[in-house]
């Protein structure tokens, strides 16, 4: 899957469709007051490590207080769904976490069932949970491909889960959905 300018969505016509309705439901940017777990594979360390630097980046910008964000690794992409689970239902009430690692394919099949699996559990806590998971695993062809995606700039793809962390819940936050 590709992603491109033309497939981008223009603000202004969600402002419009808006405008239509009786409702518009977004959430903000603002991470202020959120307690955010960030979790990272430690197998492809090096491209998590890469990941988790462009999150924290993303997380404090939009002002998530240092304090209020807490790290845990787990051995690889397989395990992060159980940590994840553990996170979203802490007595430490976070409101959201932030699952980073790296599935590269390689000559056998492992691929398929690693990534697999990794997306469907942690769809599965935010499900069961209603505490954001955000899918922050890269899934890529060549080492070359997840070391594009985490270049430490504004497509590094943990930036982006840091964003998405926040928009979530902050809109799931919203009195009107409770």
């Amino acid at each position: 899957m590709t992603s491109s300018d033309e497939t981008l969505l223009d603000p202004e016509a969600v402002q419009r469709t808006g405008g239509a309705v009786g409702a518009l439901l977004e959430g903000s940017g603002d991470g202020r007051g959120l307690k955010v777990a960030i979790l990272g594979a430690r197998f492809n360390g090096g491209i998590t490590i890469r990941l988790l630097e462009g999150c924290l980046a993303g997380l404090t910008e939009r002002g998530v207080d240092a304090a209020d964000i807490t790290i845990a690794w787990v051995p690889g992409a397989f395990e992060l769904p159980i940590a994840a689970q553990a996170f979203a239902t802490a007595s430490e009430g976070y409101d959201a976490v932030v699952a980073l690692g790296a599935v590269i394919r390689g000559e056998t099949g492992h691929y398929e069932f690693v990534a697999g699996e990794c997306a469907r559990g942690l769809q599965d806590v935010s499900l069961e949970t209603g505490v954001p998971v955000v899918f922050g695993v890269l899934t890529c062809e060549t080492v070359a491909q997840a070391l594009d995606r985490s270049a430490s700039d504004e497509s590094n793809k943990g930036r982006e889960s840091a964003g998405t962390a926040i928009e979530m819940a902050r809109l799931l936050a919203d009195r009107r959905l409770a």
